[in-house]
């Protein structure tokens, strides 16, 4: 049922408590853990284009930081992991993952501030509304 299971990482200490309920689920199900990390290019439409391949460089960066933080996680537990860095918007990127890497549900955390979109945020709540697949999601506001 679970053979394939999508994290969502935007590199915050947040993740970990996502990843908690991920690990749990993958170890039980020897499943795959895919981590997905996102850079949007949105955030930089504005720059020159010197400016853009530093700040892409420097998202770049973080990003396999984020993926190798939670990819030490994932393999200290055992568990077969696949990394992915992708451009575009976080929400459609993460759906589209999910779509053409088949998988299975997709874990990630909740803001829960009164000031978020709902209780979701708003990238949560577009993949909860927009995924082919089950969300489940994490509250991680009392991080």
């Amino acid at each position: 049922m679970y053979d394939d299971i999508l994290v969502p990482t935007d590199g915050s200490d947040s993740v970990m408590s996502v990843l908690d309920h991920t690990t749990d689920i993958a170890t039980r199900r020897d499943a795959t853990v895919h981590v997905l990390y996102v850079i949007d290019d949105q955030a930089f439409l504005t720059l020159d284009d010197e400016m853009k391949d530093e700040v892409l460089a420097e998202m770049q960066a973080e990003g396999e930081q984020a993926l190798d933080a939670v990819t030490e996680e994932t393999e200290t537990a055992g568990l077969e992991t696949v990394t992915s860095i992708r451009r575009g918007r976080p929400a459609e990127e993460i759906v589209d993952y999910a779509e053409t890497a088949g998988i299975d549900v997709i874990t990630m955390g909740t803001q829960g501030d009164d000031y978020t979109e709902n209780i979701l945020g708003s990238t949560s709540q577009k993949v909860v509304t927009q995924s082919p697949v089950p969300v489940l999601t994490v509250d991680v506001s009392g991080e």
